[in-house]
């Protein structure tokens, strides 16, 4: 009893390590392929390449000579045909059952060759003889882990099935009629069974492409779930308090009477929006999208204007210390103007400063605070927030955009603004962020120019070097970009300095500035204001660059490597040119052996100079989970369903969504039961 418990044990522990603790763990654990061992075909009708099965009785058995692997064992079918079988590693057990005379089922790849047919390395079955029983259903083969064999994986996908039982708040009915079918769908346990037991005769490639009805019914039920978490979480948000302000209008007409331009029509709406949404006692959760360049910081500035025009606490939080300064100095000459009081929380600063900080704010002494992750901190508590400001969302945790809900004493929930400009294409929108209400704001400013985009070979790196000269000479100055590699900080700043080495000696008599990661704040701040006042002409720099700078007379933008960049992050490293009156070019700079996914990404960012077009490209080469950031953020992905191939059931299914909860209401047992079995239990944690 011991060793079987100690067996039973591992066994727990091999099915954790694939995630399968739960019977709706195994049910969902899809298989990667089939096996067809349903039937037999006749050496005789046999192609070249083809793929099959046949029983042999084996003639010969040529084992492993001396120093070789290879392994050749002739057999024939019950007609006499005979096939040669190659495999390139065997075992000693195995050749001990392979004697000539008794039975094999073998499947696998028939090859026709000098020596006749042929099937290199097959999956082998002992038989007893021909006649032998073939199996009823297609094999699954599932991913597993070293140690446990698909049989014992079949076997407790089988016993999990057996036992569950299955939250179907929607009939199978009610799904076909929703979606406008004129075929009937199975009911959720049926579909799961014939998935991981397809009987003999199924269309493998139906399977493969989850095209079967079955298949579909599974998919279906996913994205079902999905969006009866995503509209409850929206249903549960709507009944908590938040404060409402925007009633006085007479703060944001006097900002926008200084302001030294006029707002877009596109600004013009989104800002509408925001205000209603502020006037409102329910919190907030909007998404504000635009382009590099549209905007985006002045319309979340008269937000929060707005906020504190009530007498409310306004957090900017953003992910780096050099965007939290360039908003910091991007809008203090209009607070200044309007006599609002703001301050700096940032990871750099001394103890003792970030301590009197934390305490005006406690004291309500400051209106609006831009920080990075430091405003996190359990430490900092706000007297009176009523507005939370996100900038580049996705580059923050699920978890530490969760915490700005708690900055306050009271029941009171801030409202939160959340930014990005990296555009969301509709189909990820309708599924992820079902719960948010999104703005686009998808017009630029008045007088960007276009950005012309230029492919170029690292080899050409000198001629560039002279290109940046006669740029200088023009009174433009320049971004050289390099690489950020996670995976060593020290390359980074090798690599920029070796390129910082290059372009001061290239260009003598000409301000070449360097920022990296381990500078200080405070030395890259130095730099950073030395490059925007003009003194330096040619900024050297990792990608602390990306967001956030605005250095109207930067007219060239060089990359290299890029390759090694995402497409978001190409995008918004060439929106950091063409903010003046000169033509901007960006240069991307690739090496010589570039693989298919940077192949795609190059060709994406030279010949789209829209943001939602790049965004679609983004999508269909890194997938959902990448490109919002999910992966690392812990919530669950859509694990069968394809935005591509499946985003036209998301409308229907996103108001039977609605029906349910408005008819079962959000506390429904069946309901919830179906939202634990695809999100497992990270359902108050979407889109925080």
């Amino acid at each position: 009893m011991a060793l079987q418990s100690t067996t039973a044990d591992e066994s727990d522990r091999r099915f954790k390590l694939l995630g399968l603790v739960s019977d709706v763990d195994f049910a969902l654990h899809w298989p990667l392929r089939y096996e067809d061992w349903t039937r037999l075909t006749p050496l005789k009708n046999v192609y070249d390449g083809q793929i099959l099965q046949c029983d042999l009785k084996i003639i010969s058995v040529q084992p492993p000579s001396r120093g070789k692997q290879t392994c050749r064992v002739v057999g024939a079918d019950a007609s006499g045909v005979s096939l040669g079988l190659t495999f390139f590693k065997v075992y000693p057990s195995q050749l001990a059952q392979w004697q000539p005379g008794r039975h094999m089922r073998v499947q696998g790849e028939v090859k026709r060759g000098v020596l006749g047919l042929d099937m290199p390395h097959p999956h082998v079955r002992l038989i007893k003889g021909f006649g032998a029983p073939l199996e009823k259903h297609l094999t699954p083969v599932y991913p597993s882990t070293a140690g446990l064999s698909q049989w014992a994986l079949a076997r407790a996908i089988t016993q999990s099935l057996d036992r569950l039982d299955w939250p179907e708040p929607a009939s199978a009915s009610m799904l076909q009629q929703a979606l406008g079918l004129d075929h009937p769908l199975p009911n959720m346990l049926a579909a799961l069974r014939f998935v991981h037991r397809p009987p003999a005769g199924v269309d493998v490639a139906h399977l493969a492409e989850k095209s079967d009805p079955h298949c579909f019914r599974v998919i279906c039920d996913e994205l079902l779930a999905q969006q009866l978490g995503l509209q409850r979480a929206r249903m549960r948000r709507a009944a908590r308090a938040a404060p409402t302000m925007g009633r006085e209008k007479a703060g944001l007409a006097r900002a926008l009477s200084c302001l030294p331009f006029q707002l877009t029509r596109a600004q013009q709406r989104v800002l509408a929006e925001i205000t209603e949404d502020l006037s409102r006692a329910i919190p907030m959760h909007r998404l504000l999208q635009g382009d590099v360049g549209s905007g985006k910081t002045i319309i979340a500035l008269l937000a929060a204007l707005q906020a504190v025009d009530d007498g409310y606490q306004v957090a900017l939080l953003a992910p780096t210390e050099v965007l939290a300064d360039q908003h910091a100095a991007k809008c203090l000459p209009l607070l200044e103007k309007l006599g609002i009081s703001s301050a700096k929380l940032t990871g750099s600063l001394k103890e003792s400063e970030k301590r009197r900080l934390r305490e005006s704010i406690a004291r309500a002494e400051l209106d609006l605070v831009f920080g990075t992750h430091a405003l996190l901190e359990e430490k900092v508590r706000f007297s009176n927030l009523g507005l939370a400001i996100v900038d580049e969302q996705h580059r923050f945790g699920v978890k530490q955009r969760l915490s700005l809900r708690h900055k306050r004493d009271d029941a009171m929930e801030p409202h939160l603004l959340m930014m990005s400009a990296t555009p969301i294409p509709r189909s990820l929108a309708m599924s992820y962020l079902a719960d948010l209400d999104v703005s686009v704001i998808d017009e630029l400013p008045p007088g960007r120019s276009p950005i012309r985009t230029r492919l170029l070979q690292a080899s050409r790196r000198m001629d560039l070097m002279r290109w940046v000269r006669q740029e200088v000479e023009a009174s433009h100055q320049v971004y050289w970009v390099c690489p950020l590699i996670e995976e060593s900080e020290a390359l980074d700043l090798r690599h920029a300095q070796e390129s910082f080495a290059q372009l001061t000696e290239a260009l003598p008599g000409i301000e070449v500035g360097l920022v990296h990661g381990r500078l200080s704040s405070q030395d890259k701040q130095t730099v950073m204001d030395a490059f925007q006042a003009g003194q330096v002409k040619v900024l050297v720099a990792t990608t602390v660059i990306e967001v956030g700078v605005d250095v109207p007379q930067a007219s060239l933008m060089v990359i290299e490597h890029a390759e090694r960049f995402g497409l978001a992050q190409l995008h918004q490293l060439r929106g950091r040119v063409g903010r003046g009156r000169a033509q901007s070019q960006c240069v991307l700079l690739y090496g010589e052996a570039l693989g298919a996914s940077a192949k795609a990404r190059l060709k994406a960012i030279y010949q789209h100079q829209d943001g939602f077009e790049i965004a679609r490209e983004d999508l269909r080469i890194r997938g959902p989970g990448e490109f919002l950031g999910l992966r690392q953020s812990g919530l669950s992905l859509l694990r069968y369903a394809d935005l591509e191939r499946d985003g036209q059931y998301l409308n229907p299914l996103r108001a039977l969504a609605g029906e349910l909860l408005e008819r079962k209401g959000c506390e429904d047992p069946a309901i919830t039961a179906l939202i634990a079995c695809w999100q497992g239990g990270v359902e108050d944690r979407l889109k925080a």
